[in-house]
C-alpha cells in the first residue's frame, strides 16, 4: 500500500489500487497506529456516497468506534442529494470524519 505521511500520526493513502466498496475493506487500512486516515473520493467505492446503501454510516461507525478519523477529499462542490450535503456538512462539524478539498487541508484540521 503506498502511503504518505503528514507528521508521525497521519496517513495518506496514495496507492490508487485501493478502492473501499465496504466495511471489511476499511480494516486494512487500521494496521498502523496512525489517529488518522486520508483517503482520495476515488479511494472510495460511489454506493458510499449514495446514502440509501448504508456503506457510509457502516464505514463511518467503524471508525468511530476504533477512535481512528478518517478524512475523504476531492470536490464535494457539485453535489446535488441535500442529504448527501448535509451528511457531510454534519460529518464536518464532528472533526472525526471530514470531507475536504485536498490532504493539506485534511492534515491542517486532524492537528488542530
Amino acid at each position: 500500500m503506498k502511503t504518505k505521511l503528514h507528521g508521525n500520526d497521519i496517513v495518506e493513502i496514495i496507492d490508487a489500487d485501493i478502492i473501499i466498496k465496504e466495511v471489511d475493506d476499511i480494516f486494512s487500512l487500521f494496521t498502523n497506529n496512525y489517529s488518522g486516515i486520508i483517503l482520495k473520493k476515488e479511494n472510495i467505492a460511489d454506493t458510499f456516497f449514495d446514502l440509501s446503501t448504508g456503506l457510509a454510516g457502516a464505514i463511518l461507525q467503524k471508525f468511530s468506534t476504533y477512535r481512528k478519523r478518517l478524512a475523504i477529499t476531492g470536490d464535494f462542490t457539485g453535489i446535488k442529494s441535500t442529504a448527501l450535503r448535509d451528511f457531510i456538512r454534519e460529518s464536518n462539524q464532528t472533526k472525526q470524519i471530514i470531507f475536504v478539498s485536498t490532504p493539506e487541508e485534511a492534515a491542517n484540521i486532524f492537528h488542530a
